[in-house]
C-alpha cells in the first residue's frame, strides 16, 4: 500500500482538533438549538440537552426514546451546572417587531458530572470515560447526479462534512475525514470502497492519525424519499453492518456516529 503523504496527515490532524475529543472537560457538555431566550423554550432546550448528554456520556444510543429519560428531563434543573447562549444570527440586525424572540440560539449547557453519573447508574448504565477511539470516515456519495468520495478538502460535500462533524460532536466521538491525497494514494474510490477490506482501511486511518475506519456509502433515492446509508466497522474481531433509509444526510450521519459509539462502548451491535 502506498504511503500517505505528510500533507494528508497534517490536514487530517487539523480536522481532528476541530472535531474535539471526549475528555473530561467536554464530555459533560451538550448543545441544542432554541428559539429566543424565553423560559419555556429554554427549559425545553435544557431537557433535550440532558437526554442527548445521557446518550453521549454512556455511549449507548439504545437510550434514545427510553421514557425514563423524559422523567429525568422534567427535573433538568437539578442537573445543570451552567448554560449560555450564542446568537446564530450574530451580526445580523434585528429587523422586525418581535425582536429577539424568534432568533435562533445555540444553547450550550454544562452538567454536574456526579449527578449525570448517578442518573446513568439508575438506568443500568455507566459513563464511557475511557479514551475514545478516533474514527476516520471513508464515505462514498451518490447524489443522483454524480459520485464522489467525501474529502476534507474536496469541492463537493461541504454541508455533509459540517453535518458529519456535528453528529460526531453530539455523541462525543473523535472523528476525522481524509483528504483527497490520502484517498488517491491509498487507491480508495467510490467504486471500490464497498469491497475494500476494513483491515486495509484501518491501516490508512492509522496513517492519517486515527485509530480505526468507518466505511460508508450514501446514496440519494427518489423511491425512499431521502438518502440511504450503509455503514461498516470492524472492532474486537467482529465486523458490524447497519443501514438507514429515507432520511436526511444529517440523520444518516447521526446513525453512523450512534452505531460507532454503541459498538465501541461495548453496548452491542446497532440495528
Amino acid at each position: 500500500m502506498r504511503h500517505v503523504s505528510v500533507v494528508a496527515q497534517l490536514l487530517a490532524l487539523l480536522l481532528m482538533l476541530a472535531c474535539g475529543t471526549a475528555d473530561a472537560e467536554n464530555l459533560y457538555q451538550a448543545q441544542t438549538i432554541v428559539t429566543g431566550q424565553g423560559e419555556e423554550n429554554r427549559v425545553a432546550g435544557l431537557a433535550q440537552a440532558l437526554k442527548d448528554l445521557l446518550v453521549k456520556v454512556s455511549g449507548d444510543p439504545t437510550l434514545v426514546g427510553d421514557p425514563r429519560l423524559d422523567t429525568m428531563a422534567r427535573q433538568v434543573g437539578a442537573f445543570v451546572r451552567e448554560f449560555r447562549y450564542r446568537d446564530r444570527m450574530a451580526g445580523i440586525p434585528v429587523h422586525d417587531e418581535q425582536g429577539t424572540r424568534d432568533r435562533p440560539y445555540d444553547l450550550a449547557v454544562r452538567f454536574h458530572p456526579q449527578k449525570v453519573d448517578a442518573a446513568l447508574r439508575s438506568l443500568g448504565r455507566k459513563p464511557w470515560t475511557a479514551a475514545r477511539p478516533r474514527v476516520v470516515v471513508f464515505l462514498g456519495v451518490d447524489n443522483g447526479a454524480t459520485t464522489y468520495m467525501l474529502a476534507i478538502d474536496g469541492d463537493r460535500g461541504r454541508d455533509q462534512r459540517d453535518a458529519l462533524s456535528a453528529a460526531a460532536e453530539r455523541l462525543g466521538m473523535p472523528m476525522a475525514v481524509p483528504d483527497q491525497a490520502a484517498l488517491i494514494q491509498a487507491g480508495i474510490t467510490y467504486q471500490n470502497l464497498p469491497a475494500a477490506d476494513l483491515a486495509m482501511l484501518d491501516t490508512v486511518a492509522k496513517a492519517v492519525g486515527g485509530d480505526l475506519a468507518l466505511a460508508g456509502k450514501l446514496v440519494w433515492s427518489d423511491e425512499a424519499l431521502g438518502w440511504i446509508a450503509g455503514w461498516r466497522l470492524a472492532s474486537e474481531g467482529h465486523t458490524y453492518h447497519w443501514q438507514i433509509r429515507g432520511v436526511s444526510f444529517d440523520e444518516a450521519f447521526r446513525s453512523a456516529m450512534r452505531g460507532a459509539a454503541q459498538i465501541l462502548s461495548g453496548h452491542g451491535a446497532p440495528n
